[in-house]
């Protein structure tokens, strides 16, 4: 007998909040395929669409509409039971940093069910532009930080590795601009650095028309047909195209996740977030 169970709902819930599958799968650290392969098995347990296209998005169906109130029922009643089932005595203080970027939905979720089942640990988060953070490690101004490096340094946890690449609007023609429009991130960032670095080599006249400091910005630069950019492979969608060696862009370095811990530091709470998110991560 088919039956609905959480993590379907959970993935209509992120779509449906979105208005997009592709930026619903971000939000639950899950990519474009597998988060529209859940939304299928979903509609096959009910025998109808859960949504519709409209524009670049989805929109609720009839039937969508009727299992919205119900899936945020269900799962809120779910964290609710868990929270009260696992809640425990740990106690302390935990600082960590987790980068504004395409990641911070995923690990805000994290934080909030550590503090679901760890409420007597006093969190204090910051959520910024993670190129400070190793030096906050070093200075011991923060417990643990994730944030992106180009190459691991022995002893750091690898939470994800993703390869970068160019991407273009499909919708725009861009390529036969002079100079050629690009969008980067913001300083202090080794992904600006291999893009320039890359766009050096190649030897062809370019201008920085456009820079930010969060995917989602440069993202939306680049499906907006303003100018080209270097984004991970997760950031794909459908109104974007990856260029190749036959325009000219070679294969670009593997970005990782790293998981960062302040030296000489191992206390319970700082163990007890490092297994929520080691969990969260190996789980998608």
């Amino acid at each position: 007998m088919d039956q609905l169970n959480s993590d379907l709902l959970r993935t209509f819930l992120a779509v449906a909040d979105a208005g997009s599958v592709t930026e619903g799968a971000a939000r639950i650290h899950r990519s474009q395929s597998a988060a529209s392969l859940q939304i299928r098995k979903l509609e096959d347990v009910l025998g109808q669409p859960v949504f519709e296209r409209h524009g670049r998005g989805v929109v609720l169906s009839a039937a969508g509409e009727r299992l919205l109130p119900v899936a945020r029922d269900v799962t809120r009643r779910l964290d609710t039971a868990l929270r009260d089932l696992t809640a425990d005595d740990l106690h302390g203080a935990l600082r960590l940093g987790i980068p504004d970027d395409q990641s911070k939905e995923v690990l805000s979720r994290i934080v909030g069910a550590f503090a679901q089942s760890h409420p007597l640990v006093d969190l204090d988060v910051t959520c910024a532009l993670s190129t400070g953070f190793p030096a906050a490690l070093a200075a011991g101004r923060l417990d643990l930080a994730i944030y992106e490096v180009a190459q691991p340094l022995p002893g750091l946890d690898v939470l994800r590795r993703e390869r970068t690449c160019w991407m273009v609007s499909r919708h725009h023609d861009l390529m036969g601009r002079d100079p050629l429009p690009v969008a980067l991130f913001d300083r202090d960032c080794w992904w600006r650095d291999a893009a320039l670095e890359a766009l050096r080599k190649r030897q062809r006249p370019y201008r920085i028309v456009y820079s930010s400091q969060s995917v989602a910005g440069v993202a939306a630069a680049l499906e907006a047909g303003i100018a080209i950019g270097l984004l991970g492979e997760t950031s794909m969608s459908p109104d974007l195209r990856q260029l190749g060696p036959r325009e000219g862009f070679d294969a670009m370095p593997v970005s990782s996740l790293v998981l960062g811990q302040r030296p000489d530091a191992a206390t319970p709470p700082i163990l007890a977030m490092k297994a929520a998110i080691h969990r969260a991560f190996e789980g998608a």
